[in-house]
């Protein structure tokens, strides 16, 4: 199969066909803007400024950056071509079928486990009010009910998806004026010890040393896990050629004023040696503010990121799951819409694999975050080196003139995609390095394992099946 012949299949097939092009710009926008805000910042920033001190915000600028790359590479992507199952139809178009189907199935972990953090993070949220209620009933509720909204339609997601964004977006601009307040004028109960100098005041800038820093940053791109939610939403977006790109150039000021802003502000605030794993630092924050119902109302806010996120989870396995039933690597009965037009059984099954999660927090209440997360991180890690290997492909091919140029270039071009590439692999090490973190790697070769067999089951089955989506790239651009 040619080059061309590639382009105009794949410029024709439409395997989102089907879905309601039911979200407009304003919910796509607030959608890229929540994605960027989540438990990995609300909760999981606790843990890591008592690993590094001050210095979590350059590792957050740095990682920030680094995301903005893959953004702007999967930006290029989007705009060659729209559609629902972006990261596994790159990779399938690219790369190759095996490529493709790999994509899909981890993007689709990536959710299920990130479900499991935010149902454990909204657990733990709602202890902060009654601390006797199990962790597990709780986040068998949120689940049931959040399932419930994203069989509706895309409309009440997307709609539900604006608010939750809101009030994260409105809620952290209000923390950041309190806390500049804080640090200008002085009043509150923390007047007396805010300054700027609590930056470096108790042990430096890098209190921990650079190493442990460093080690933080699996972490922190936890924190940016879900940027990329806004390429699942392309088969769905009224206008993708418009809302796409608007969406992705807002990222680096959204990064820089909900990440690097506020994490600065709070520990201006509060000195760095008082924030510890499991406690949101923006509670704490507010509970040493003073302000009356503060720490209460902060604490709704990060339970509202919480569903957010779970929320938008439930939203994409479903999507990916048709995806792949589409290309003949999943089950075919996940490719049938409901008749509201959402892929209900795909969203059924993967709700109960989040599900796993109400089980982990009723057997390891304390642990079963740290385990998630960092599963989740290694799926990540896994998604966007195939939206950057992709890229770099796509780009050869268009040097060469076998595919058309993308009317939204990533700036710099490739080279942006590899520094994001070397980038990946050093926190690939760093996780590898790190004792409790490892685990993650172990899980991730088992399910690459399962994976691997379940394809040669395919392929013995349907033969065809690694005719789609053409040639590797590889023999391709060889």
């Amino acid at each position: 199969m040619t080059s061309s012949k590639v382009t105009d299949a794949k410029a024709t097939d439409a395997p989102e066909e089907g879905y309601e092009r039911g979200l407009g710009s304003r919910q796509v926008q607030m959608i890229a803007i929540g994605g960027a805000i989540g438990v990995g910042l609300f909760l999981g920033a606790g843990a890591n400024i008592a690993k590094a001190g001050p210095s979590l915000i350059l590792m957050y600028a740095l990682a920030g950056a680094i995301v903005f790359f893959i953004m702007r590479a999967l930006g290029e992507l989007l705009l060659y071509r729209p559609v629902s199952g972006s990261f596994a139809e790159y990779s399938r178009e690219f790369l190759g079928p095996f490529f493709g189907y790999f994509t899909g199935w981890t993007y689709w972990l990536m959710w299920v486990v990130t479900g499991m953090a935010e149902l454990t993070a909204a657990a733990i949220y709602v202890n902060y009010w009654f601390p006797d209620v199990p962790r597990w009933t709780t986040a068998l509720a949120f689940l049931v009910i959040l399932f419930g909204v994203n069989l509706i339609s895309v409309k009440v997601f997307g709609e539900l998806e604006f608010w939750f964004s809101m009030v994260k977006v409105t809620a952290l601009i209000g923390m950041i004026v309190i806390g500049l307040g804080v640090i200008t004028f002085g009043f509150s109960n923390a007047g007396d010890t805010a300054a700027v100098s609590n930056l470096w005041a108790f042990d430096g800038f890098f209190p921990k040393g650079v190493g442990s820093s460093l080690m933080t940053l699996q972490g922190v791109m936890f924190a940016y896990l879900a940027v990329e939610l806004v390429g699942v939403t392309a088969g769905e977006s009224e206008n993708p050629e418009k809302t796409l790109p608007k969406a992705i150039n807002t990222l680096p000021w959204r990064i820089a004023l909900f990440y690097v802003g506020a994490l600065t502000v709070i520990l201006c605030v509060v000195k760095w040696t008082e924030f510890a794993d499991g406690v949101s630092p923006f509670v704490k924050a507010f509970a040493e503010i003073g302000i009356p119902a503060g720490a209460g109302i902060v604490n709704f806010v990060v339970l509202t990121a919480a569903l957010s996120s779970c929320n938008s989870g439930m939203y994409s396995t479903g999507r990916m799951l048709r995806n792949l039933a589409d290309s003949g690597e999943a089950p075919r009965a996940f490719s049938k819409l409901s008749s509201s037009k959402t892929p209900a059984l795909g969203i059924f099954v993967s709700v109960l694999f989040m599900g796993i999660g109400v089980v982990l927090n009723y057997v390891v209440p304390e642990k079963a975050f740290g385990y998630v997360t960092s599963i989740a991180t290694a799926a990540g890690i896994w998604t966007w080196l195939m939206i950057l290997i992709s890229h770099v492909l796509y780009r050869r091919q268009v040097v060469a003139g076998r595919l058309p140029a993308s009317s939204f270039p990533a700036p710099g071009g490739s080279v942006c995609s590899w520094i994001a590439i070397v980038f990946l692999l050093f926190v690939t090490g760093l996780i590898a390095y790190d004792a409790d973190a490892r685990v993650c790697l172990y899980v991730m070769a088992g399910w690459f394992a399962v994976l691997g067999a379940a394809w040669l089951v395919l392929k013995a089955r349907n033969p065809q099946i690694t005719d789609r989506g053409g040639e590797p790239e590889f023999e391709k651009v060889g």
